[in-house]
């Protein structure tokens, strides 16, 4: 008999604190006073660049498993669990072909074309950067973006080694119709810019898996009765009247960390579950 969710999570969880702090990290960080630590870079700004001679397939395939490029960035977003790569890799070269900078903001994505813009943001405490996607990765199951050192830091997610993140692009694929267009005139000297807010902490409390929306209440229900049946802990339906006629939402939460989210999206895969999506609220 496999065993439930619940119990699975207080079997990983043990082996977590078992393994004294170990994390979901392809290697490790620079270690202070061996190397000049340089200060953390700002965040790229966007732009339009060529598609890079390298890495953009349109297939390929990764212990067994085969990955199609998207041939587009346009409308991508998604939400998951990221991880970070250091110093096994720092100096090695990308998919793209550039040198891989643990210190500059980049990225590895499975399938977005080379090079993308994105914009991450740490749901665990509100964080947001952008940066650039040269390289190809993360080959972990449940994992969506690897980011750089730098970028890590800057979420505050190098200590957990992964963080649940809402990973959006940026993209020039819009038609030039849908652009701002950019004036000509001489610009005039901008103001002073205000300070950025700090970002507002998310507790986990409010991090939550949603699994279905139904225009049913019945059809709700039977969602969540099919997760209990499966020992599922802590699903509900909220009835959302925000829009006409009513959705009925079903998920499960509140999430509280990296292990019990690949529990329970491993256990929804065998149900046939698939796509589960990070909500916060």
């Amino acid at each position: 008999m496999r065993p439930s969710a619940a119990v699975l999570i207080l079997v990983l969880l043990a082996a977590a604190l078992a393994g004294c702090g170990s994390s979901d990290v392809r290697d490790s960080a620079p270690k202070s006073g061996s190397v000049r630590i340089p200060d953390l870079p700002d965040d790229p700004v966007p732009r339009p660049l060529p598609r890079s001679k390298y890495g953009n397939g349109p297939e390929y395939e990764v212990f067994g498993k085969r990955y199609t490029v998207m041939p587009t960035s346009s409308g991508y977003k998604e939400r998951g669990v990221a991880s970070w790569y250091g110093t096994k890799f720092h100096g090695n070269l990308t998919s793209s072909r550039e040198p891989y900078d643990m210190y500059e903001m980049t990225a590895a994505h499975k399938t977005l074309p080379l090079p993308t813009y994105v914009k991450v943001r740490n749901l665990s405490n509100g964080r947001s950067i952008i940066v650039k996607v040269n390289d190809r990765g993360p080959f972990v199951h449940n994992r969506i973006i690897d980011l750089s050192y730098a970028a890590a830091m800057k979420l505050d997610m190098v200590t957990s080694g992964t963080s649940l993140v809402e990973v959006e692009a940026i993209s020039f694929d819009d038609p030039p119709g849908d652009r701002p267009v950019r004036k000509t005139a001489t610009p005039q000297p901008a103001p002073a810019a205000a300070a950025a807010p700090p970002p507002k902490r998310i507790d986990e409390d409010h991090i939550f898996l949603q699994v279905g929306a139904f225009g049913s209440r019945d059809n709700a229900h039977r969602r969540r009765a099919a997760l209990e049946d499966a020992n599922i802990p802590t699903v509900y339906v909220v009835e959302d009247t925000s829009v006409s006629p009513a959705l009925y939402r079903v998920r499960i939460g509140p999430i509280r960390g990296i292990v019990q989210y690949d529990i329970i999206v491993e256990e929804l895969e065998n149900l046939g579950i698939a796509d589960p999506y990070l909500i916060n609220e």
